[in-house]
């Protein structure tokens, strides 16, 4: 690292792509209607490879609380399916064959409580994250000053300006973590 902004730019872009990380694994957990995006982290042993199942069937959602996998190979559907029971997303399994259809059994209270701790956990692994990347831009000043490549002063402002930009982002988890929240406990 040349100087302080370096670090501060560093640190800030680290953070923006932690908070891009919570959206995404925020906007994969629906209440009300399933979504296609909710099997974006399942993956399908595809002849040996593990591979995204939006990769290997077609996803659609002809009923709100219902999606339809047609595996593009017909030889593959016992291993989509033995992938989404894996994956313990809450689907009951069926299979004609043709077809699976995972199907969210209806929302309750309970699971809407249960649905609030995950994204709380979610929330607070993503606080952990942005504390982390905070201390190695701090650790990164640390060793400049250390170097003589800043003053004591100047380390001092740009772990200063560190710290705004951690309060900033911790302050958008919660922000997101409570609207994301609202929007489960209203559906």
């Amino acid at each position: 690292m040349e100087d302080t902004q370096e670090v501060e730019e560093m640190v800030n872009h680290k953070m923006d792509l932690t908070i891009e990380s919570l959206k995404h694994d925020l906007s994969s957990i629906h209440a009300g209607r399933v979504s296609p995006a909710m099997l974006e982290t399942v993956k399908v042993d595809y002849y040996g490879n593990p591979t995204p199942i939006s990769q290997v069937a077609n996803i659609s959602t002809p009923e709100p609380q219902m999606l339809a996998i047609s595996p593009w190979e017909k030889n593959m559907i016992k291993e989509v399916e033995r992938s989404l029971q894996a994956a313990n997303l809450g689907f009951s399994i069926s299979n004609d064959g043709n077809l699976i259809r995972a199907v969210t059994p209806p929302f309750t209270e309970e699971r809407r409580k249960d649905y609030v701790k995950q994204i709380k956990k979610i929330g607070e692994d993503t606080k952990i994250a942005v504390r982390n990347v905070r201390r190695d831009g701090n650790d990164n000043l640390k060793q400049m000053e250390k170097d003589k490549l800043i003053s004591q002063d100047e380390e001092k402002v740009a772990q200063e300006h560190v710290q705004k930009v951690t309060d900033k982002h911790t302050d958008l988890v919660d922000e997101l973590v409570a609207a994301k929240e609202k929007e489960l406990m209203t559906l």
